[in-house]
């Protein structure tokens, strides 16, 4: 069966980008705000470069690690349910396809049609292809919102351990004493790039999702910083 043609080609939705959007842009997230709060942390307790350095590789690589397997999970999980939910659509239609059609009817009333063509509607739909109908209309799933548990591992784990690189490279090029206000630059400054690529990527208002982003940032690094101020000991 082709694929209709969209009705606004030059006006695209990007509904279908929410999946792997999601992961990649809480993977960058988390990569430049956990290794970099880490590394203002330990910077804050030791002027040594090597602790510091030490943290943040072990920070990256631990953080993508996690990062990975938690979205697997978390998807997989959610996978799960909607598998779970499609199969009880199934023997439901298997067993009482007349009440099937019949709870259809009522989503299409529910949403405005007249009593008649509910009916109608979901009378054809039901002779089409029924589960399909049901898994779209009742349970609110579709094809370009299907969990999808490695795309979203791959998303978290890349995007996490590239932009957590950017911060670790930042400390190891900065120059001695200057560790910490060196990565706070960059790392503001990444955060920011972050946030307009997403924005960009999903089509939504530049500047409140570049301050939302930036915000969170420079409260999570503010807060590490003042713990290893506060400790002052040498990791």
């Amino acid at each position: 069966m082709a694929t209709p043609s969209s009705a606004h080609p030059d006006d695209p939705h990007y509904v279908h980008r929410t999946g792997w959007l999601r992961a990649a842009v809480l993977g960058a997230n988390d990569g430049i705000i956990s290794v970099a709060s880490l590394i203002i942390g330990v910077a804050a307790a030791t002027p040594e470069a090597g602790p510091v350095l030490v943290a943040g590789v072990a920070a990256l690589i631990a953080g993508a690690m996690s990062m990975a397997a938690g979205e697997y999970i978390s998807v997989s999980s959610q996978a799960d349910s909607e598998n779970a939910d499609i199969a009880r659509e199934k023997e439901a239609l298997a067993a009482t396809p007349a009440d099937e059609e019949a709870e259809l009817a009522a989503i299409y009333r529910a949403r405005g049609l007249s009593e008649g063509t509910a009916a109608l509607v979901a009378r054809e739909l039901s002779a089409a292809d029924p589960l399909a109908a049901h898994v779209r209309d009742e349970l609110g799933l579709s094809e370009h919102l299907a969990a999808r548990p490695l795309q979203a591992a791959l998303a978290s784990g890349v995007t996490f351990s590239a932009a957590a690189a950017v911060p670790l490279i930042a400390a190891w090029l900065a120059p001695a004493g200057a560790i910490m206000m060196t990565v706070v630059a960059v790392s503001v400054l990444a955060l920011a790039v972050l946030g307009a690529l997403g924005a960009k990527a999903g089509a939504a208002p530049l500047i409140p999702a570049t301050l939302r982003v930036v915000g969170w940032g420079v409260f999570a690094m503010a807060s590490t910083a003042a713990v290893g101020r506060l400790f002052g000991v040498s990791v």
